[in-house]
């Protein structure tokens, strides 16, 4: 019998196609994100489209008494949606950053909250957290968006030992480097910390360095990592992580084995 998913993010990228294929695997798939206008054409798959931002406490609480009141039950929750704040932390605004910790943890940590209760009822349940290698490495200007990654690793792995006598797995997806909007739009968004920074140094060839189309030409397919979130989703006995993407284990390996000299060596020469 197919699953009942709800995964946020699904506008584009990697939450759009794990969507898809999830739908056409004969899984029920709501898909949330902000810019719903981005996703009507998902319904020509069977996917039933909602608006909502997961910072906000009331678009959380609609949409899975959405799902609850239309479907009985939530199997999958698959917490995609995130993106990242990149700028030097002595020149970011505490406001950004508190947001930044707002959409990629506390949004997706109200979600769950919110599931758990209906999972532990129904005897089973997953909750799929995206993370990212950045949450086992780190880069200049990165700070915030590492911190929260980081964090999200904490939060999951207690989650998963909290929730396993109710039959409810955790499982962890750390992507690396993927063919999405991310760094374009990672890019642009460090450009309105550039003017006047002390820091224009690292600034400059870091926004050269993701907005650059041959970067995004070397990560990884997209629906590489749909098919990832699918098991993820679905297999009787996932993983606790699941490493994929161009770069993802290389770089876990050299901070990890190498030590983190060799690795700031590394980053420093990709960013001359």
């Amino acid at each position: 019998m197919g699953k009942v998913v709800l995964i946020t993010g699904a506008s584009s990228g990697m939450g759009r196609e794990a969507a898809i294929m999830l739908a056409d695997r004969g899984h029920k798939v709501y898909a949330g994100a902000r810019r719903v206008d981005r996703m009507e054409d998902l319904s020509d798959h069977g996917i039933t489209a909602v608006e909502m931002d997961v910072t906000s406490s009331n678009d959380n609480e609609r949409v899975v008494d959405q799902i609850i009141d239309s479907e009985g039950r939530i199997d999958v929750l698959i917490n995609n949606a995130g993106f990242g704040l990149y700028g030097p932390v002595e020149e970011i605004p505490l406001e950004d950053a508190r947001y930044q910790f707002d959409v990629n943890l506390f949004g997706l940590a109200e979600l769950t909250q919110l599931v758990l209760p209906h999972m532990r009822e129904a005897g089973s349940g997953r909750i799929v957290n995206v993370s990212s290698v950045g949450g086992k490495v780190y880069t200049p200007l990165g700070a915030w968006y590492h911190a929260t990654k980081h964090a999200l690793e904490g939060w999951s792995d207690c989650l998963r030992i909290e929730t396993a006598p109710f039959n409810i797995q955790v499982v962890l997806i750390k992507p690396g480097a993927i063919r999405t909007e991310f760094g374009q739009v990672t890019g642009a968004g460090l450009g309105k910390y550039a003017e006047g920074s002390a820091y224009m140094a690292l600034i400059e060839p870091f926004i050269k360095m993701m907005i650059n189309p041959r970067m995004a030409e070397r990560g990884t397919d997209a629906k590489v990592l749909a098919e990832v979130f699918v098991e993820a989703a679905t297999t009787a006995k996932p993983k606790r992580r699941y490493v994929k993407g161009a770069l993802a284990r290389p770089v876990i390996f050299i901070r990890k084995w190498l030590g983190d000299s060799t690795y700031e060596r590394l980053l420093r020469r990709m960013l001359r």
